[in-house]
């Protein structure tokens, strides 16, 4: 299911995935099976998201994240791919995160660039990953 308010330009949606009211989903990104893109995302070109992933609301998916199956992404986390962003930056240089199977981010999380976060780790609400997280972690910060 697709929202009539939401602005889905990819081919790329898995079947039985609900992209809800006010997404953006851009036409390169690709969506899994079974997943749920809860309303006000935007979900950038170079994006991949696996099957039966969850995308809680106000989340922003930018070029270079790839998000591996059944994995949760809680409202408002955050993901960033330029260590230095600044305005028409020329130097512009992406730097990938890749999260892993089985994970869950809590609620307003923050995963800076270039982040690997290992299969079935647990980030806590409001966290703040600099650097990879291995398998199995509890990132537990507060």
């Amino acid at each position: 299911m697709i929202h009539q308010l939401s602005d889905v330009q990819s081919k790329n949606i898995g079947e039985g995935t609900n992209i809800w009211q006010y997404c953006v989903v851009l036409p390169n990104a690709k969506i899994g099976k079974n997943c749920n893109i809860c309303s006000h995302c935007f979900i950038e070109n170079d994006v991949v998201i696996g099957d039966n992933v969850t995308i809680k609301n106000g989340v922003y998916l930018y070029d270079g994240i790839t998000i591996e199956d059944d994995v949760f992404v809680g409202p408002n986390a955050t993901f960033c791919n330029d260590k230095y962003p600044k305005s028409k930056n020329k130097d512009f240089k992406l730097e990938p995160i890749l999260i892993k199977k089985g994970t869950s981010i809590g609620a307003n999380a923050t995963i800076l660039p270039g982040v690997t976060i290992g299969e079935n780790s647990l980030i806590a609400a409001g966290a703040v990953v600099t650097k990879d997280v291995e398998k199995d972690s509890k990132f537990i910060k507060g």
